[in-house]
């Protein structure tokens, strides 16, 4: 079953339709759907990362495994880029793999998004927590600095400002 995972219009820019087909240099194969894909390589090109991330991501259950066609390479759809982008953003707000492995366990058993996004503030409370605490050490880290600073230059008599 595939997961499809809220993306907010500020979260990605343009539509997936657009940034599939204007962003991403798709490679179209038809299929059943008549769906558009891209490759691994073009994917971990455009969106900045590696082919080893993607497979990573794979491996530890956080993106779902792709299609495979002519020669068994791994190729990407829209919701299938709409996740990654997602997971993406996640990494970037500083969420952890095991994070987004339990909200993908959420998302899996309530099949709804209302039901992931209680945890998902609850993480970035968390998180936006740990970054205040991390702000307050090197502020004063900062100020212990400057204070220090000035002190060498009243020691040695320096005529620097």
């Amino acid at each position: 079953m595939e997961t499809i995972w809220l993306i907010t219009a500020d979260d990605v820019a343009v539509s997936s339709r657009e940034f599939m087909s204007e962003k991403i240099n798709m490679r179209s194969i038809q299929n059943d759907c008549c769906e558009e894909y891209i490759s691994i390589g073009e994917l971990a090109k455009t969106v900045g990362i590696t082919t080893r991330t993607l497979r990573y991501y794979e491996e530890v259950g956080i993106i779902e495994t792709p299609r495979r066609f002519g020669g068994g390479a791994r190729s990407y759809s829209a919701s299938e880029v709409r996740k990654l982008m997602f997971i993406l953003k996640l990494k970037e707000l500083g969420l952890t793999i095991k994070e987004m492995q339990d909200l993908d366990a959420i998302y899996a058993e309530a099949m709804e998004t209302d039901k992931v996004i209680p945890h998902l503030i609850e993480m970035l409370d968390f998180h936006t927590n740990r970054l205040d605490e991390k702000i307050s050490v090197m502020a004063s880290l900062r100020k212990e600095m400057v204070h220090y600073r000035q002190r060498m230059i009243v020691c040695f008599q320096l005529n620097i400002k």
